[in-house]
């Protein structure tokens, strides 16, 4: 059984790790949550859920500006051509439905199936806005607790420059 919004809050309590949650109407899209975005303070996110031909499983947690090039990343990443995981896949792993995708979802990943990347871009913010793996509220973490999460969930994220324009020296 998944870990669900309440387990997360006790994790989270557990490791001393302090956050904000705001509610709000489900968001599925980065298009819907603008209005969040000038609402809530930090950087906020789009999470991607990538299966490469070889069957690797990759969480990619980006800056919602960011424009990932998933050609380039699968290069950079040493990974086989990218395609999104399917639905089922992704509740088998990550215990979350489509539109509710976070980087709290690892807490369901205690095997370390899927490879956790993060934006080079949203790591340098001191505050990360991410779904409680709920797509029904907002949780502002700071960066450097967000990271101890991770690592507490066993998993040890990459982080890459993921967009094409940023990688090339412009601006996101």
């Amino acid at each position: 059984m998944p870990a669900t919004r309440q387990d997360l809050s006790a994790r989270l309590d557990e490791l001393g790790i302090s956050t904000t949650t705001v509610e709000h109407e489900p968001v599925f899209t980065v298009a819907e949550s603008e209005r969040l975005e000038r609402e809530i303070d930090g950087a906020h996110t789009k999470n991607l859920f990538l299966k490469d031909d070889a069957g690797a499983l990759f969480l990619v947690v980006a800056r919602s500006a960011t424009r990932v090039d998933l050609k380039a990343l699968s290069r950079r990443l040493g990974a086989g051509r990218f395609s999104f995981g399917k639905p089922e896949l992704l509740m088998e792993v990550l215990g979350v439905p489509p539109g509710s995708v976070t980087a709290f979802a690892v807490i369901n990943d205690p095997e370390a199936r899927v490879r956790l990347v993060l934006d080079e871009a949203l790591m340098s913010f001191d505050s990360i806005n991410c779904h409680p793996l709920e797509n029904t509220a907002t949780t502002n973490i700071a960066r450097a607790d967000l990271l101890r999460f991770i690592r507490a969930c066993g998993h040890e994220p990459s982080i890459a420059v993921l967009g094409a324009a940023t990688a090339a020296g412009g601006s996101p």
